[in-house]
């Protein structure tokens, strides 16, 4: 066996991932909840501050105890990118912690998405600008380093993932969008945003929830 990399040209422009800066993942998950990856994933980033990842997926999958794809990742995540761990929901073997997730921090990286487990998270944890989240933390580390795969498509928390997609969290979980989605629902995403703003005006001004929504 051996750690399988495959290509992933960039099918996502900057202007069509900023276009969802200001969604929250709650909006997204409405728009198309089969795009919510497991909410047991869960941020490990502490702070009360708000949290937001951000990123095109860089997918990675491993089966614990070894981490072999992970270490790979590490030259040929690119700037701006999450990298994405299909684990297995296993939780026995951590597969990064703080030197990886160090790494791939210094080179830009957005952050972390993990279904399995994180150790070291007294210092990955702290670094608001790169997020992490994951099912589990275990100080437990992997035990090899030989098998795995770069960039093929995964399944993260139920949902299937593909390099490439539009991985968004926030303190309320995390959501994977397809290219399709990202450029055809954000007019969506937005008309949702308007119709909350205005529920929100409309309670403020003493119109009765009975009437603000329709019941």
């Amino acid at each position: 066996m051996s750690v399988t990399i495959n290509s992933c040209a960039a099918s996502l422009t900057r202007a069509e991932i900023e276009a969802w800066n200001d969604i929250p993942v709650s909006i997204a998950v409405d728009l198309e909840p089969s795009r919510q990856i497991d909410y047991a994933i869960r941020p490990r980033t502490t702070g009360s501050a708000p949290l937001r990842l951000m990123g095109r997926a860089m997918t990675v999958a491993v089966t614990p105890p070894d981490f072999g794809a992970v270490v790979h990742a590490l030259d040929h995540v690119r700037s701006g990118d999450v990298v994405v761990i299909a684990a297995g929901g296993d939780t026995d073997f951590a597969v990064i912690g703080d030197i990886l997730g160090g790494h791939l921090r210094n080179v830009g990286c957005a952050g972390l998405v993990v279904d399995g487990a994180v150790r070291d998270i007294e210092t990955l944890g702290r670094w608001t600008d790169f997020p992490v989240f994951s099912r589990a933390i275990n100080p437990r580390g992997p035990k090899g380093a030989a098998d795995g795969e770069i960039n093929g498509t995964i399944t993260v928390g139920s949902c299937v993932v593909s390099p490439g997609d539009l991985i968004i969290g926030d303190r309320d979980g995390v959501v994977a969008l397809s290219p399709d989605m990202v450029r055809n629902r954000i007019g969506d995403a937005r008309a949702k945003l308007r119709t909350e703003s205005g529920w929100i005006d409309d309670l403020k001004s003493g119109k009765t929830a009975v009437s603000v929504f329709g019941l």
